[in-house]
């Protein structure tokens, strides 16, 4: 599984989970620790004035008390989103369907993955 967070200039961080790995709550918030380390050391510029903007879907770990609290404790404003809307799931859209077919019939080890990854996103960047 892939956690991706990007903008409109690219992407800002990513992270490959573990075979059979799946995300929960407490995994979601160390994710959003290393975003938030990621953010203040490569992307001052993407933290506005009032801090960090965000947008995720309703799912358990995105909406858990311990999600909550560390956004809280973050500062970061979420963007609500609608129950039941998978149109509003940009990633779908704009990410997910060009990694598709950049990586269309490929058979790669993790390592490799991860060097495409950083080749893909690293071509898709505008910085």
């Amino acid at each position: 599984m892939l956690s991706v967070w990007w903008d409109i200039k690219g992407v800002i961080h990513y992270e490959m989970l573990d075979n059979n790995q799946t995300i929960n709550a407490n995994l979601y918030c160390e994710q959003l620790r290393h975003l938030e380390t990621v953010l203040s050391q490569k992307q001052a510029s993407l933290v506005n004035r009032k801090g960090v903007t965000s947008h995720h879907d309703n799912v358990r770990p995105h909406t858990a008390q311990l999600t909550k609290t560390l956004l809280e404790e973050l500062g970061w404003e979420i963007l609500s989103h609608p129950p039941y809307s998978p149109d509003l799931a940009p990633s779908d859209y704009h990410l997910f369907r060009g990694l598709q077919n950049y990586f269309d019939g490929l058979r790669l080890t993790r390592e490799e993955t991860e060097k495409e990854l950083d080749s893909c996103f690293g071509s898709k960047s505008t910085e």
